[in-house]
């Protein structure tokens, strides 16, 4: 941390973890084609539920200019719409899309989060960039160049999280979104690694914004376009550094009593368990088969995997009992009236309640209709949730990050299931062999629902060549999702 005399109108050299993000971004080379590999996965998974999240109204009102009829023609295009607008306000749109549903990929640590929500800046900046290009006779960026800088984002934020808790002081995760789309975005914009610093720097004088909505009595939809907004402000900080210039604020974590350390983060500097490379792309959680809170995934599944058996007997259920882990009882264990679509995907009760009854858990679910249902409210209430020290301790494992769960289900005449116990989800990097047929599953079932059969035909014949998809020019491939 600088010990700069708060008198000295002296600038300092720039806080550690600032210049260490400018440099990563500008110096690092990805060349692992197993990260290439993980990356193109996320990105189809991203656009996947991106499509799936068009389904709902609640998120479509969101889409398009913030102010009507500020359209820029030859602008970054929105998929699954004919919106064209300027960088800043897609990144939103792209970054609301995409983290809607809660059903794309997952970090989880002392902080947790989305990594592909910086998605919606780095497709709004590249294909901005590449029509720009093509506009001048110059070559767009491609696909691949899009997974490198998908790649880097993935990692500050991953790294970020991994010792850093900035729920445990109220703020969102999203702050990390903010940071990690701001310095690829000004990289992607072709900053200066002092072009940036400033950039970054800016995105630590914003602060954070509150977890507010995403907790009781408070829960509601901002928490599906938090991502998005960090998306806007990330581009709208590069811009200013790149295209503007404008001076950066070298001590914005440690200055003494403004800086963001001591306005936000108890005094404590930042933390780092390792440097940056890919381990966050290599080790990523996919949100594959359910709509749900990452936390609860593997309840979800030992729910389904006892539904054969509890289906039939629900009125005759005494008590469930589901373990997980530290983090899994403080965020989604939630007692009481549910009020909304956002209420019931953060709660453990109801993401088990649902399969036990219904054998299924989509996003559907999560509904004013279903949740009308008067069985899902009398199982909560037949529910303990408790944490199991070894599913906590193996959620921090950085040789496992696993995200167990367990469920059990006592009947009234004093008979019992098995407990089911589930260490990691199908997303889980242990399980990709198993997990990614899935995912493609989910991906085109996503673009079938949305395009005309000849698109979407034409949308999973470019996913499905590797070595053509990633050499395909950014502006070709948003050509493809645009309506």
């Amino acid at each position: 941390m600088s010990h700069h005399d708060i008198r000295s109108a002296v600038r300092p050299e720039f806080d550690a973890p600032i210049a260490a993000v400018a440099d990563y971004v500008a110096d690092y080379r990805v060349e692992s084609q197993e990260v290439i590999d993980t990356a193109r996965y996320m990105l189809l998974d991203s656009l996947a539920c991106a499509m799936l999240a068009m389904k709902f109204p609640d998120c479509t009102k969101h889409l398009g200019p913030l102010v009507p009829g500020a359209t820029l023609a030859g602008g970054a295009r929105v998929p699954g719409t004919d919106y064209e607008l300027d960088p800043v306000q897609a990144a939103f749109n792209i970054g609301t899309q995409v983290r809607w549903l809660d059903f794309n990929d997952t970090w989880l640590a002392a902080e947790w989060g989305h990594p592909s929500d910086n998605l919606g800046a780095i497709l709004a900046v590249a294909d901005w960039q590449g029509r720009q290009a093509e506009k001048e006779g110059r070559a767009a960026p491609t696909v691949g160049d899009v997974l490198g800088w998908a790649v880097k984002a993935h990692e500050i934020q991953g790294v970020y999280a991994l010792q850093n808790s900035f729920n445990r002081v109220g703020l969102d995760h999203v702050i990390l979104v903010r940071l990690a789309s701001t310095a690829v975005s000004a990289a992607m914009l072709g900053g200066s690694k002092e072009q940036i610093r400033n950039a970054v720097s800016h995105s630590w004088i914003d602060n954070g914004v509150l977890r507010t909505y995403r907790h009781a009595p408070n829960t509601g939809p901002r928490k599906s376009w938090a991502a998005g907004d960090a998306c806007r402000r990330a581009v709208t900080h590069a811009l200013n550094a790149v295209h503007k210039n404008v001076v950066g604020y070298p001590s914005a974590l440690s200055a003494k009593t403004w800086g963001f350390y001591d306005i936000a983060f108890n005094g404590k500097p930042f933390e780092f368990e390792r440097p940056f490379g890919s381990y966050v792309m290599e080790n990523v959680l996919f949100k594959i088969s359910y709509p749900a809170e990452f936390h609860a995934q593997t309840a979800v599944e030992c729910a389904m995997t006892l539904h054969g058996e509890v289906g039939s007997r629900i009125d005759e259920i005494e008590k469930i009992v589901i373990e997980t882990q530290e983090a899994g009882v403080r965020i989604i264990d939630k007692t009481g009236p549910l009020a909304n679509y956002a209420d019931r995907d953060h709660c453990i009760q109801y993401m088990v309640a649902v399969p036990l009854i219904f054998g299924r858990l989509t996003a559907d679910d999560y509904g004013d209709a279903v949740a009308a249902d008067p069985r899902i409210d009398a199982l909560r209430a037949k529910m303990e949730v408790v944490e199991n020290p070894q599913f906590t301790k193996d959620y921090f494992d950085p040789e496992k990050r696993y995200i167990g769960n367990s469920v059990q289900v006592f009947f009234k005449d004093g008979s019992s299931t098995e407990k089911v116990s589930i260490d990691y989800p199908i997303g889980h990097r242990r399980r990709r062999e198993e997990g990614i047929p899935v995912l493609m599953r989910k991906f085109e079932a996503a673009i079938r629902a949305q395009f005309p059969a000849d698109r979407a035909e034409a949308i999973i014949a470019a996913a499905g060549d590797a070595q053509g998809f990633v050499n395909m020019p950014v502006t070709k491939l948003m050509e493809l999702f645009a309506a």
